[in-house]
């Protein structure tokens, strides 16, 4: 497969800049042997007594920075996004990979400093901009400084200077608890605790994992062949008892319905040949793509992803390459808001193909 093959043409004017207000007045499209134009609100209509939302309650951690370089050749400004956290050699210090804007500014041994944080030098210098950063606190510590004094890591299509204080609560689910994302699981944010009342009344229940998004998600694919790109490593968890209930379910015949591609990532990590669901915990760096059997969940709640993106891939080998098209093309005709903080969609999932 080429990555031209999960192409499509998008105006620009469809990126969502802000989200809608309330979440669950967003647009939703059911993509299942019809096309159907709803709303998130009309979720609970969409479901049955007896399904089960599995949710990924990963909470996303403000960590774009804005600093200075010091070193003897003097100072310059630069911008950081900590993308994943790694074991340091000490427990009074912790390391992060991050995207360093410009990367070219930075050397290892410089130091960077970021207002209302402690400082942090630069270990090692990658290739596209990353570079390894130790600072000078324990995990804990710093975890509390960038929730302070960070901004939200917001995808770089939301044209801004930067995040605004909506964006702390706007790009942030509001069943988050486990920090360590430094991307929201976008699905997730159409829900208000009313919409998930309407889902209780309604007899479909909730389960949750942990899949800490990073800053690789936001990546371009810049591979001409599909079999070509690697996926960034992304640290999951699922626990036993979220095992169990997810095979229980099916077992009593409820449908599974994985609210984002995080959780459906991550379910199908620990997912064998029979449809039984493992515990996890670990890194995953799976790459979904037509070709192989999606047989963790039989719902897709997700939003509109970018052209020729992983995602895309992904729901293409869920919900089947040409409906996903025909959808997206839909969604572009009747004006659906794209990406973050766009509109979403509820894919049923299509029989196995092999592919484009």
């Amino acid at each position: 497969m080429r990555v031209d093959d999960f192409d499509f043409a998008l105006p620009k004017d469809r990126i969502a800049q802000s989200p809608a207000r309330p979440r669950d007045s967003a647009r939703l499209l059911h993509v299942g042997a019809e096309l159907s134009d709803r709303q998130i609100g009309d979720l609970p209509s969409l479901l049955r007594p007896g399904d089960l939302l599995v949710m990924n309650d990963t909470r996303v951690i403000p960590v774009r920075l804005r600093g200075v370089r010091s070193a003897a050749r003097g100072e310059a400004r630069i911008e950081l996004t900590l993308h994943r956290q790694i074991p340091g050699d000490s427990e009074a210090e912790t390391r992060w990979l991050a995207f360093a804007r410009p990367g070219k500014r930075l050397k290892p041994g410089d130091t960077v400093r970021c207002p209302g944080l402690p400082d942090a030098t630069v270990v090692e210098k990658r290739s596209g901009g990353e570079v390894l950063l130790a600072f000078e606190a324990a995990a804990a510590a710093l975890l509390e400084a960038l929730d302070a004094a960070g901004e939200m890591p917001l995808p770089p299509y939301i044209a801004r200077a930067g995040a605004c204080r909506d964006d702390r609560a706007d790009y942030q689910t509001v069943y988050a608890r486990e920090p360590g994302a430094v991307a929201a699981p976008t699905a997730g944010l159409h829900f208000t605790e009313d919409l998930l009342g309407a889902l209780d009344r309604r007899g479909v229940g909730r389960a949750f994992l942990t899949l800490h998004v990073g800053a690789g998600t936001f990546l371009p694919v810049k591979a001409e062949r599909v079999a070509d790109h690697r996926m960034h490593a992304e640290t999951g968890t699922v626990t036993a008892e979220t095992a169990q209930r997810i095979d229980a379910v099916r077992a009593a015949g409820g449908r599974i319905v994985a609210v984002g591609t995080t959780s459906l990532r991550l379910l199908e990590s620990c997912t064998d040949e029979r449809g039984t669901v493992r515990p996890f915990a670990g890194e995953t760096d799976i790459f979904i793509v037509p070709g192989a059997p999606v047989r963790s969940a039989d719902l897709l709640l997700t939003n509109f992803h970018l052209p020729r993106s992983t995602l895309f891939m992904l729901v293409c080998a869920f919900a089947g390459t040409a409906r996903m098209k025909v959808a997206y093309a839909h969604a572009v005709e009747r004006g659906y808001r794209f990406y973050s903080y766009g509109d979403a969609c509820l894919l049923e999932r299509a029989p196995f193909e092999a592919g484009p």
